[in-house]
């Protein structure tokens, strides 16, 4: 229930109403009353879709708002002229397909958002004065193709990397709705025909939104956590939800999709949202892991320490020395709430060094902002000598959201350029996740339907609202009936007409939910993938090399560049030589030299090779062959598939057995889960629940999909009870007050059935097979005469 202004809110409980809208088409007002305005008549439709029974809908279900406009022309010329697909681009480009929509309605010049959203259709009918307007609301934002990765991290660890609302959110984030701070640069740059072009603009290198899970929107999880260590909040949350660890130094990493070089004069910066107020500790560490490969491992390490109001950067070598900066600032031990903290790192602080150099950032709660000095690693314990980026760290004591890591930033970028990312509007609304996931199903078809298929399993509802806010609720709402109504209508007053019905399809006492359990499976290698023959890759140049996505494998990080001291064997590797000659010589492994990503491109994965070197280079091993090895993992056969069932013997009793089967074992995991969500089905449908549909009452823009209403009618049904509003139609024409329709699902049932009352039939007449004795015959047909033209078995059954 939205709500309102006092004066919105007196025109509501007022007797006299005057009808008031306002209307945009791409940013263009259309004003003026239904009389006389150029707006002819309007109206919205909102309902939960699904493939429940109609009386089971409120729990379950995707919802798209659909506007209807009709809007005439002016005084000097007709609509269809003004605005049909022939028309001139200014203006009919305001009401073209694709353009934004905004409608807003209420009483006494008094409005609230109706609708949101972008025009689907135009028509006009020549020798009239009206185009007919269609538009959708979010859901056409979300039209572009539904696309997972799917990393091997969460069955190999056999721990959930996600969730159905991690995937909600993605697939939101490819429509380009903001839950939180988005990635900054998610796409790579372009090559030209010579393969350069390429790796010089921003890129976004990891990004995980920890909404719901660790699994990353690019890049992939390295190392996976206990789902015990931790909780998901939305209470405190820096923006919509956080991963929140229950103990201290709570850890895990990701393995970016571009392995970055050391040493190297890109800039990099890694960032992280928190709420130092929630949580069992003051501390969190982002954590660069360098793989030297031959010579061991290097890392970069950036903590902030709220309790000491202290930011650390540290470069060294695991396992031997290492040198550290520190700022102080004490408004980070004061102020406690959402920081954004992030760092800016230079790989290497001048052309042919190899100490890094490193600049902190911060904004916080009040919007302040925190920029230290530059600080460039002197001593060489801090040197970082040829490497490349092998994952990112994150240890954290306190809710923590959106993880990443971009290269290549620009040396003018500065505090503001940090602080304005951060600044976004928040479009989406999510729920707690119910749906552990340790593989990501596949998905086909468009983000909305993707979308919708999820809510349907889950027994989640999806919906844009009023304002253009995507809401995701799950099913632990019916955990906490209703109690008291958002509004009360009753046929006094608003209500002018209702039906109320019930419905054996309603009633679901036996439900079944099915799952898979993959616990007991293990890894095989899928077939490899390498490019035919030995790449050659000048200085500056980059290389794309595309390979098909396995259908059932899982998808895999960038090769590792390995050097001969120490050779790979397996997994995706690659070796990069400074000499070639064909099954004889790859000259001398280079590392830190080439930078090796890999990214999504439609239904194919695509190598980057660029040469950062100042010498050619060959994909070639030490003998002289090809070294590009992709090694996607697969599951070693198939999950095994189970099925747990809840059911109502009391409910049976009185309408017999009424099956429900779910679908989607894909999307359930582990019977724990297929068990709640058997018992929720269960609950909801045991009893068939009245709907009450076409409930015409006095127009209130307040009322949402979701809603409890109260409903008092003394003149026809004589109830009063409470009723989630499942589907709400509001329309208005010329010369008619505004007419809103709503379809309501009870919050409860009748009672159980009394019945004792009444001598219910058996289901087959016992009379129905009787049969008749000798006597009985004779003495229902004493003459000869009247057993002429029938059977005897004809007279022993029917007399």
């Amino acid at each position: 229930m939205r709500s309102a202004d006092p004066k919105l809110a007196a025109a509501l409980a007022s007797g006299e109403r005057t009808p008031s809208h306002s209307t945009r088409l791409g940013g263009t007002v259309l004003g003026g009353t239904l009389a006389v305005g150029r707006l002819q008549a309007w109206s919205v439709e909102r309902s939960y879709n699904t493939d429940l029974p109609a009386a089971m809908r409120a729990f379950s279900g995707s919802s798209a708002a659909q506007l209807e406009l009709d809007i005439s022309g002016t005084e000097e010329e007709s609509a269809p002229r003004l605005y049909s697909p022939w028309a001139p681009r200014i203006p009919g480009d305001a009401v073209r397909p694709g353009q934004t929509v905004v409608h807003a309605a209420g009483l006494d010049g008094h409005d609230l958002p109706v609708f949101r959203g972008t025009v689907r259709s135009r028509s006009a009918a020549s020798g009239g004065d009206t185009v007919h307007i269609t538009a959708l609301d979010g859901a056409e934002r979300l039209r572009g193709p539904a696309q997972f990765n799917n990393p091997y991290s969460g069955f190999s660890w056999k721990r959930p990397i996600a969730s159905e609302v991690w995937c909600v959110d993605e697939l939101l984030r490819q429509g380009g709705l903001a839950s939180c701070q988005p990635p900054r640069a998610p796409e790579a740059d372009v090559l030209d025909s010579n393969g350069q072009g390429g790796d010089t603009d921003l890129f976004t290198v990891l990004y995980a939104s920890l909404h719901g899970g660790v699994n990353s929107a690019f890049g992939q999880p390295e190392t996976v956590p206990d789902p015990g260590q931790y909780t998901w909040v939305r209470d405190g949350a820096p923006y919509t939800m956080a991963l929140r660890p229950r103990n201290r130094r709570l850890s895990m990493s990701w393995t970016p999709r571009s392995r970055l070089l050391t040493p190297s004069t890109d800039r990099w910066l890694v960032e992280t949202h928190v709420n130092s107020g929630s949580g069992p500790g003051d501390t969190v560490e982002l954590r660069l892991r360098l793989d030297r490969r031959g010579a061991g491992w290097g890392y970069l390490s950036f903590v902030v320490d709220f309790a000491e109001g202290k930011v650390y950067a540290q470069s060294g070598t695991e396992g031997g020395a290492s040198w550290r900066f520190s700022w102080r600032w004490d408004v980070l031990s004061r102020l406690k709430g959402a920081w954004h903290f992030g760092m800016v790192v230079t790989p290497a602080a001048a052309a042919g060094g190899t100490t890094p150099s490193v600049q902190p950032m911060l904004v916080g709660p009040d919007g302040v902002r925190l920029t230290g000095g530059v600080g460039t690693f002197v001593d060489p314990s801090a040197a970082q000598p040829d490497a490349e980026l092998s994952s990112v760290e994150l240890i954290t004591d306190m809710a923590t959201e959106a993880v990443q890591l971009t290269t290549r930033v620009p040396e003018s970028f500065a505090s503001a350029d940090f602080a304005q990312h951060g600044v976004i509007t928040r479009s989406v609304e999510l729920d707690d996740p119910v749906l552990p996931l340790l593989t990501l199903p596949r998905v086909s078809g468009s983000q909305w339907e993707a979308i919708s298929e999820i809510a349907r399993v889950s027994m989640s509802t999806a919906e844009f609202d009023e304002y253009g806010v995507f809401r995701w609720r799950n099913y632990l709402r019916l955990s906490r009936p209703p109690t008291t109504p958002d509004l009360t209508v009753t046929s006094l007053r608003e209500i002018a007409g209702l039906t109320v019905s019930e419905e054996m399809d309603a009633c679901r006492n036996y439900c079944e939910q099915p799952y898979q359990d993959l616990t007991g499976l293990k890894f095989d290698f899928s077939d490899e993938f390498s490019p035919e023959g030995v790449l050659q890759i000048p200085p500056g140049h980059s290389v794309d090399v595309p390979y098909p996505v396995p259908e059932e494998g899982f998808e895999v990080g960038p090769p590792v560049p390995y050097d001969d001291a120490a050779p790979l064997t397996g997994g995706s590797r690659v070796r990069f030589g400074d000499a070639y000659v064909k099954d004889v010589s790859g000259g001398t492994a280079v590392k830190g030299a080439v930078l090796v990503s890999v990214r999504r491109v439609a239904t194919n994965m695509v190598l980057r090779f660029t040469n950062r070197g100042s010498k050619t280079l060959w994909t070639t091993t030490k003998d002289g062959k090809p070294s590009i090895v992709v090694a996607p993992l697969k599951v070693d056969g198939a999950p095994a598939q189970y099925s747990r069932a809840s059911w109502n013997t009391d409910s049976q009793k009185y309408y017999g057995l009424q099956q429900y089967a779910a679908s989607g074992a894909e999307w359930v995991q582990d019977g724990a889960t297929a068990q709640k969500l058997a018992n929720t089905l269960r609950d909801v449908g045991s009893f068939p629940v009245p709907t009450l549909s076409e409930v015409e009452v006095l127009y209130d823009p307040r009322v949402q999909l979701g809603d409890v209403v109260r409903v008092v009618d003394g003149t026809g049904a004589e109830l009063d009870t409470l009723a989630y509003v499942i589907g709400i139609r509001t329309s208005a024409a010329p010369g008619t007050p505004v007419q809103q329709t709503l379809t309501l699902r009870g919050t409860s049932y009748n009672g159980t059935p009394y019945d004792f009352w009444l001598a219910a039939d058996p289901p087959t007449d016992p009379d129905a097979s009787r049969l008749r004795t000798y006597a009985e015959v004779k003495s229902a047909h004493a003459a000869l005469s009247e057993l002429t033209g029938t059977s005897y078995r004809a007279l022993k059954e029917y007399l």
